[in-house]
């Protein structure tokens, strides 16, 4: 495959068996590669639970390295519907004129500076600064405070060359205490402040739950949104064309993120917790094992997606998971979204041309599967319309 192309790593056993088998850590997986399973799974709350202990429902599992509860994410029906009622307007905000235009600053700006550079790290040069200066938005925090968080690099709790860092998570568990007590002395219409003065069930959120939507916050969508701006950027390298497609039929660009979404799957996949002892694919799994809802493999089933091995930017009909599906869709989906329709629609009027020079890819391990999820670095030109 050329370094602007993703493998499928799980045809083979998606149409053999329909599950995939790893460990993690000593804590088994079975991971669900059919889209129909997928779905089926993720809607089935009673038997595949997300409330587990904090952490354990992740891959690779975060329980030694954070005891806090990540909300809503980590939390079954009905409790989760409450807080999700509480926390969906906040982060339907992008969908707001003003806020759009504020990111498309923040975009068009970022842009800009790359363009006006002989070669730049499409990683941590326009990726990893578009998706922490978003942030400041998303939290409606001053945008000074994205320069830390650029500083922290691209993984909030990973270091290179090691799954999990428990003592880098510690570097965002203290900001965030800090940042909640700051919160707490001096008010103001952040997102902390915000969640301080909410209820939920008649009850002021506690410390610790607010300090579990802001980890939530901060981590869920770090990675997966520098891994789907990067990817984009690497595929019209490669396609010279697909760039001259969005400028002449810039309609399509909603179509075309939601197909970088499927094809790229930023988030391989999410752990559950079985609750009873139960089959899936016709494969027992006992009660408090796990099994993982594999987004990435669900997003190529060719039962489902024609030519799903292919990037098509206006495909009609895309029912894909890369956000989730039923009661745990992604909390920052309309955020995530907007970056993207903003930035594919500023690269296809500032850019005439992308040519990435070098490229060290991000691969995963997954026991009998090695997927490519990014680039740890995708060093590459870009030149103006």
């Amino acid at each position: 495959m050329g370094k602007c192309e993703f493998a499928d790593a799980f045809k083979e056993e998606r149409e053999k068996s329909g599950i995939g088998k790893m460990d993690d850590q000593g804590d088994p997986v079975v991971m669900l590669l059919k889209h129909k399973d997928v779905r089926k799974a993720a809607h089935n709350y009673k038997s595949f639970s997300s409330e587990a202990v904090p952490g354990r429902i992740v891959v690779p599992s975060e329980v030694n390295i954070r005891t806090t509860r990540q909300i809503p994410f980590e939390v079954d029906p009905p409790m989760h519907k409450e807080y999700r009622s509480l926390l969906d307007a906040w982060f339907k905000r992008p969908l707001q004129d003003a806020y759009k235009k504020e990111l498309t600053t923040i975009i068009s700006t970022v842009l800009d500076d790359v363009l006006s550079r002989d070669k730049v790290d499409v990683v941590t040069d326009l990726a990893l600064v578009i998706q922490s200066r978003a942030l400041t938005l998303l939290l409606n925090v001053p945008f000074s405070k994205s320069v830390k968080w650029i500083s922290w690099g691209t993984h909030v709790f990973r270091s290179e060359g090691e799954a999990l860092d428990g003592d880098k998570a510690a570097i965002l568990y203290n900001y965030i205490d800090e940042e909640i007590d700051k919160a707490i002395a001096n008010p103001s219409g952040d997102l902390y402040s915000t969640l301080l003065a909410a209820e939920v069930e008649g009850k002021k959120l506690t410390k610790e739950e607010v300090k579990g939507v802001l980890i939530l916050t901060f981590a869920g969508g770090r990675d997966t949104v520098i891994n789907a701006l990067t990817n984009s950027i690497s595929y019209f390298s490669a396609n010279k064309e697909a760039l001259e497609q969005l400028h002449s039929t810039p309609e399509i660009i909603n179509n075309a993120v939601e197909e970088f979404v499927r094809y790229f799957s930023p988030l391989t996949h999410m752990g559950r917790v079985v609750t009873e002892d139960t089959t899936v694919c016709e494969h027992a799994v006992q009660a408090d094992s796990r099994i993982s809802l594999c987004w990435a493999s669900a997003n190529r089933d060719e039962k489902v997606f024609e030519n799903a091995n292919e990037i098509v930017l206006d495909r009609k009909i895309n029912p894909h998971v890369g956000f989730g599906f039923s009661h745990h869709n992604c909390l920052g989906a309309t955020h995530a979204r907007q970056i993207m329709r903003i930035t594919l629609k500023l690269l296809a009027e500032k850019v005439g041309d992308i040519t990435v020079l070098e490229a060290e890819e991000n691969i995963e391990n997954l026991g009998e599967f090695t997927r490519k999820v990014g680039y740890n670095s995708l060093k590459a030109t870009f030149k103006k319309r």
